[in-house]
């Protein structure tokens, strides 16, 4: 009994010590991957990490991690969301459209932007759930659509209508050196972090995107969690809207072009597959932070626009072969050989 009862302990402590190794593994490369680009921009371009210029790449970081975290819960559940970016250049608008410059409109403002995210995310989860359409498909169509609806809402809007003063001047604020931009994505992320792991709502949520057929044979309402998720992206994609409109007073016609793709490099890089699983919301953070520095220490080195989308395109395909989720594949075939099981279990004992 003893021998057995040692025996089952042994095959306890082996597993969870490879469950751990392989979640760890999966969102570890992107924490390594940053700390070696801070460390070759201190050395070629020492004045991206300035103190002047992260106080503008940080919020700039934050927009996009906010982007970022919608398309993650996206990509939990084996979809993409390609209307991110006429989302923020639609709700980006509607901040100016909406509150007219004017502070006592400000809070009204908000709750609509919110309100016209719910519609779109409702739309793009009812038509890739419930009618079975490809996300692929269905959110490229949304996004042209929402890219005509702004087009068409910015001619009765003025071009030199800016946001109201209250919002652009709190986005400048620093409390303790920082922007209140950074702060405001940092407390979003930490509640989107808690929310998926320390609450039964998020657990759901997750196992959805780990296995949905396990999911749905638990009872959990799968297509339900996946129109949420479409609905979480765009109210991410609105709260990055306001505060990109914020910082840039005057949103202009396009202003979510830059986060059409970013945001689906930030989540691959951040270790979370194409075809859904697991994901870690501060490595997602920590890799838009990463494109971030990226982008600033080519501006920096003076290098053009045309080499700029060279380095960047090829450091993002370095990172999707370096990426968590092939890591995690080939460490899973090492934890299973039984040579390696055996040293692990001598080693226990």
């Amino acid at each position: 009994m003893d021998a057995s009862a040692s025996t089952g302990a042994r095959e306890r402590w082996l597993s969870s010590l490879a469950g751990s190794l392989l979640f760890s593994s999966r969102f570890v490369t992107i924490w390594i991957a940053t700390a070696v680009l801070l460390i070759v921009c201190q050395i070629i371009a020492p004045q991206t990490l300035s103190a002047d210029s992260m106080s503008t790449l940080l919020p700039l970081a934050t927009i996009v991690a906010m982007a970022a975290l919608g398309q993650m819960l996206v990509v939990m559940t084996g979809g993409i969301d390609l209307s991110i970016a006429g989302t923020i250049s639609l709700c980006a608008n509607v901040v100016v459209g909406v509150s007219h410059g004017q502070n006592d409109r400000l809070l009204t403002t908000v709750l609509v932007v919110l309100g016209v995210a719910v519609v779109i995310g409702l739309v793009n989860g009812v038509l890739v759930s419930i009618v079975g359409l490809n996300p692929l498909i269905v959110t490229l169509a949304v996004g042209l659509v929402l890219a005509g609806v702004t087009a068409n809402y910015r001619l009765g809007t003025a071009n030199e209508a800016e946001v109201p003063p209250a919002l652009s001047t709190w986005v400048f604020e620093k409390p303790l050196g920082l922007s209140w931009v950074f702060w405001a994505g940092l407390l979003f992320t930490i509640l989107l972090a808690l929310l998926l792991r320390s609450t039964p709502v998020g657990r759901r949520f997750q196992a959805v995107g780990a296995n949905p057929r396990a999911a749905w044979i638990a009872g959990i309402h799968v297509r339900r969690n996946v129109v949420v998720a479409y609905v979480g992206s765009a109210v991410c994609a609105s709260v990055a809207s306001i505060l990109l409109a914020g910082v840039i007073n005057n949103p202009g016609s396009d202003p979510g072009q830059p986060y059409l793709f970013g945001p689906i490099a930030a989540v691959v890089l951040a270790g979370t597959s194409l075809t859904g699983g697991l994901s870690s919301v501060t490595s997602t953070w920590m890799a838009a932070f990463a494109l971030t520095v990226l982008n600033q220490m080519l501006r920096v080195l003076g290098l053009n626009t045309a080499f700029q989308f060279i380095v960047f395109g090829c450091a993002i395909v370095l990172g999707m072969v370096i990426s968590g989720d092939r890591i995690a594949a080939v460490l899973g075939r090492v934890l299973q050989r039984p040579r390696f099981r055996t040293l692990l279990g001598e080693e226990a004992r």
